[in-house]
């Protein structure tokens, strides 16, 4: 095995990027506080060529130095539209026709391996604040709640790794 030069990775450039076609799945990130993680959710979204990403509420917004650090310039590349309500922001992908899924431990979630990404022709996943999760007004609103199957005794996970685990799961099947 030989490790791949960057020109062997034939990565887009922030042009290409723009012209591809994306995928259409939406990450929200409601109250997110740390930077980091959204930088992270940026990255993310730009590795799996995600239609958007909506932060609503407090959840920082770019141009800013630490989400850059992490985002590593997907703040370029990624689309993203910032909603002061994440009510404002369900509103906006009910009317076009997303459905919309919680990332969240709720009674009758969707065991992630067992959610069918494939039915939906376009799908908004909601990430929540790192400790609070998801707001229960939030979950009222959404068609259901994902939850990822976790077996230790902490039972959550960092914002960005969720965001890694389930948008993969949202894209990967129409990777080939």
């Amino acid at each position: 095995m030989q490790k791949l030069s960057m020109d062997e990775l034939r990565r887009k450039s922030v042009d290409e990027f723009k012209l591809a076609e994306k995928k259409p799945v939406i990450a929200l990130l409601d109250n997110v506080r740390s930077m980091n993680n959204v930088g992270s959710v940026f990255r993310t979204a730009d590795a799996f060529l995600l239609e958007a990403i909506f932060l609503c509420g407090y959840t920082p917004k770019p141009p800013h130095r630490d989400i850059h650090k992490t985002a590593l310039g997907a703040t370029e590349t990624v689309n993203w539209l910032s909603f002061e309500n994440i009510l404002d922001a369900l509103k906006v992908l009910k009317e076009e026709g997303f459905k919309v899924f919680a990332v969240e431990q709720a009674s009758g979630s969707i065991s992630l391996e067992q959610f069918d990404f494939v039915q939906h022709d376009k799908i908004a996943l909601v990430l929540g604040n790192e400790v609070e999760g998801v707001q229960q007004c939030v979950i009222d609103l959404c068609d259901g709640c994902i939850e990822i199957p976790q077996y230790g005794t902490k039972h959550s996970l960092n914002i960005s790794i969720a965001a890694g685990i389930v948008l993969w799961e949202a894209t990967k099947k129409t990777y080939k």
